[in-house]
């Protein structure tokens, strides 16, 4: 799979690119991914990619030249991208469900925004979308568009080596993760549950699934109205509720 990312801070993609997975996926060829100084694409001497906002106010604003810029040449060089995503708090939320989706796809390229963020000609002149990653700011596009790849690059085939991992990861099918532990079996006084202990592989495996349904109900009970239940997830849920002594 491959990824374009457009900053004016490379070193940050550097530094993010150089450990882990996204790393490793890299390194053996799952993953090609490249990072592209937005001020190469400037024409002035300053190697400007900011000005002041029209109608005043604070701050700087993204100039559009250079943004479109850096797609064209991303398209002349690396072929269209089968998506310009634009890392924005002002776009659709970010999800399990979309890292899905941009995984099903080949080529992608993100646009790191800073300052007051950039001209809104952009998305239109790229034909971008927009993704947030919640209802808060950070300084700049970069850590979004690497919280992006990460996320998407871990569902790609051959990039984690136990894909057995993934899917069983928070939200692979709507649910949070059931509990993990390892050695010691106790410790500071707190003993890992019996039933992991058992070597009974069916019974962990329930476990595991009445867990994270728990987990889920507890801690982000909206996730379970979208969930992929199936019947004995259902019967699971009813079984919690009981035991709590619902009805």
């Amino acid at each position: 799979m491959k990824f374009d990312i457009v900053t004016i801070f490379p070193r940050m993609i550097e530094a993010a690119l150089a450990e882990g997975i996204v790393s490793r996926g890299i390194a053996s060829g799952a993953l090609d991914v490249e990072i592209h100084d937005l001020r190469d694409h400037t024409t002035d001497r300053h190697r400007s990619v900011d000005d002041v906002p029209y109608g005043g106010g604070p701050g700087m604003v993204m100039k559009p030249e250079p943004l479109v810029r850096a797609v064209e040449e991303i398209r002349n060089r690396r072929g269209a991208p089968d998506a310009v995503i634009l890392l924005s708090p002002q776009g659709r939320r970010f999800t399990q469900a979309e890292a899905v989706r941009l995984s099903g796809l080949a080529h992608i390229a993100l646009l790191c925004g800073r300052y007051e963020g950039m001209d809104d000609r952009v998305p239109e002149l790229v034909g971008a979308e927009e993704l947030s990653l919640g209802d808060f700011v950070v300084s700049g596009g970069e850590l979004p568009a690497m919280i992006v790849v990460d996320a998407v690059s871990r569902l790609v085939p051959g990039v984690v080596g136990d894909e057995q991992s993934v899917a069983e990861d928070s939200f692979a099918r709507g649910l949070l993760d059931y509990p993990h532990y390892t050695r010691p079996a106790e410790f500071a006084g707190i003993k890992v549950p019996d039933v992991l202990l058992s070597g009974h592989h069916a019974e962990v495996r329930r476990w595991r699934r009445k867990t994270a349904l728990a987990r889920t109900l507890d801690r982000r009970p909206e996730l379970l109205e979208r969930a992929d239940l199936d019947d004995e997830d259902r019967k699971l849920l009813d079984e919690i509720v009981k035991e709590r002594g619902g009805p």
